[in-house]
């Protein structure tokens, strides 16, 4: 579950307190599991969650977005080797929180626009913005590694 909550965190620490957070729900609302499904899905959602409402609860922090190029293309964020990947996960934890919780949700986690907007409380279109300009942000990054 640490693993989870690194890739919503902007630091170890922060994930830390975002899997700690987590934790104290799971054991608060156990009684609440349902076991036709296995524990492990309903952990992570439980985890998935509490550092959705860490991120809200910190969202005072204002974060610098760097600007957008209107003529990235799109790409496939699958990379062939994991040699790239652990940079790819660097890459994705310094994206700016709304677009890493929208990108991570629906690109790693698998979640629909429509459950996405649920949990965050937001728009289905708007879901569907801040996955796009995540991707580019990322684009962009991928960009600056290929040149340097």
């Amino acid at each position: 579950m640490y693993g989870v909550c690194l890739r919503y965190a902007s630091s170890e620490a922060e994930a830390s307190d975002m899997l700690q957070e987590g934790f104290i729900r799971v054991f608060e609302g156990l009684h609440q599991f349902k076991q036709n499904s296995p524990l492990f899905y309903w952990v992570k959602r439980v985890v998935i969650n509490a550092a959705l409402g860490q991120l809200r609860k910190n969202k005072n922090r204002t974060e610098r977005e760097e600007p957008l190029d209107d003529n990235v293309s799109q790409v496939r964020m699958e990379p062939a080797d994991t040699e790239g990947t652990d940079e790819l996960l660097w890459m994705i934890r310094k994206l700016p929180a709304e677009y890493r919780s929208v990108f991570n949700l629906y690109t790693i986690e698998g979640y629909a626009h429509k459950e996405i907007a649920e949990m965050l409380n937001i728009s289905e279109a708007n879901s569907k913005v801040r996955l796009m300009r995540g991707r580019q942000i990322l684009q962009q990054q991928l960009k600056k590694q290929m040149i340097a």
